[in-house]
């Protein structure tokens, strides 16, 4: 079968051919549909040798749906033929967190030589991808594929993050999602779904506050010296009751707390490389308070999955051939990208 695999830190992988997997115990054989290609990918494939504890070579592949193929003998909870999105973060399965179906926060993460689906171990860049058991897979029923994959990280991401800020989010409050890219265009969608919240949104590309628009923002606008002032006039000059930034770099961090209102929280979700200095006195207002989702449970999943279902939830994709893996990572480290990138085997 097809398989895009790292084999060497900071080369950009190129579809191989592998051995097909067989499943045992436990194990489910999918037959992948299609699978999400997002920033995080770039941040595996460019790591410095020995910054993740991953051994190579594994193949990429973190958001995956598609259809089960074949059963270990001691599978179960789930049919031959059925169609799930993959719940990707993958933990030791037995610590307390993981039988919650919360392997996102697994209590030996810091053990483990992988994170999940494509971070460490084979994930769903290829035809077949080998779960290690069913309670790592979601129904979809007759979800599109392409609309399915992104769920389980772009939307499951930024589910978790909008349910830390929802209890804050109730009638005449503010939200602002700043970076409407994979993910912010569909937490723009989950804070109009879920929440009574007015959602504003900012990024530095005219093409991603149309997306955003699309999505159902209240209002956009670029990231300018003066976005703050701007947010806080539509938030009634009192400021955000949330922020949830997507992008993470100094300067977002800085619009954060300049927009946000005493008792007001952030979540940070990008990577960018910004930080925030926690001090008494300092520029954080009042009350402040900072939340790191990673990534989310598998009821989480469920929840987005039947968002999506309902019509609430749609995923702006990108859909490229697996053999096109390359222009695809090509196009997403240059900012050209538009909404999620898909990649469906050939």
């Amino acid at each position: 079968m097809r398989a895009l695999r790292l084999t060497a830190w900071g080369e950009t992988p190129a579809p191989t051919e592998v051995e097909r997997p067989v499943p045992h115990g436990t194990e489910v054989l999918v037959r992948v549909e299609a699978a999400g290609l997002c920033r995080s990918d770039l941040h595996v494939i460019d790591a410095a040798p020995g910054t993740l504890p991953y051994r190579l070579p594994f193949t990429l592949g973190h958001e995956v749906a598609g259809r089960v193929a074949a059963l270990g003998p001691g599978a179960d909870g789930v049919g031959l033929g059925e169609r799930v999105v993959v719940h990707g973060p993958w933990g030791c399965g037995s610590c307390a967190r993981c039988a919650a179906g919360h392997d996102n926060y697994c209590d030996r993460r810091d053990t483990l030589a992988w994170h999940g689906a494509g971070l460490g171990r084979d994930g769903g860049m290829a035809d077949y991808l080998l779960v290690a058991s069913a309670r790592h897979l979601v129904p979809i029923g007759d979800l599109p594929a392409d609309q399915a994959a992104p769920l389980s990280d772009a939307g499951l991401t930024s589910y978790h993050a909008v349910a830390g800020l929802r209890p804050a989010l109730g009638e005449d409050t503010t939200a602002v999602v700043i970076g409407v890219g994979g993910l912010g265009h569909l937490a723009v969608q989950i804070l109009r779904a879920t929440t009574a919240s007015r959602v504003l949104a900012v990024d530095v590309r005219e093409d991603a506050l149309a997306l955003a628009d699309r999505s159902g923002a209240d209002f956009g606008t670029l990231l300018r010296p003066d976005t703050a002032r701007a947010l806080r006039a539509r938030s009634g000059d009192v400021g955000a009751d949330a922020v949830l930034d997507f992008v993470g770099t100094a300067r977002t961090l800085e619009l954060a707390a300049g927009v946000l209102r005493p008792g007001g929280a952030l979540a940070l979700v990008g990577s960018g490389g910004g930080s925030l200095t926690v001090a008494k006195p300092g520029v954080l207002p009042p009350g402040f308070r900072l939340s790191l989702p990673f990534w989310g449970a598998r009821q989480e999943l469920a929840e987005v999955v039947a968002l999506a279902r309902s019509g609430a939830l749609h995923v702006e994709a990108e859909r490229f051939p697996l053999s096109a893996a390359p222009e695809a990572i090509d196009r997403l480290r240059r900012g050209a990208a538009r909404g999620r990138t898909v990649l469906v085997p050939d």
